[in-house]
């Protein structure tokens, strides 16, 4: 028998959308957050990103460990996908991001 207890389910949005690298490093990406925060316009957010990149700097907290640039593929119809640019964030980044609009 294992001394390991069973692992909760993620019972909030923000946990069910993080992704798991195969090192066991979690991150967020920026486009599933800005919908999880009803972002209509992702451009939007993008303003959100920049703010939240220089909060980062200001409190010493190097950027790169924080917002790494990643591509993403997305479907545009017919079976055909493009790459749209996009951000792995820490959950420090994804908490910063979480400012009033």
């Amino acid at each position: 028998m294992s001394d390991q207890l069973p692992v909760p389910a993620a019972s909030n949005t923000f946990e069910r959308i993080k992704r798991v690298r195969p090192d066991g490093g979690e991150f967020w990406s920026a486009r599933e957050l800005a919908r999880v925060l009803e972002y209509a316009d992702f451009g939007n957010f993008i303003t959100v990103i920049t703010k939240a990149r220089e909060a980062c700097v200001n409190s010493g907290h190097p950027v790169s460990d924080h917002f790494v640039d990643i591509t993403e593929m997305v479907g545009i119809g017919s079976g055909a996908q493009r790459e749209v640019e996009d951000w792995a964030l820490s959950r420090y980044a994804c908490f910063t991001c979480r400012q009033p609009r």
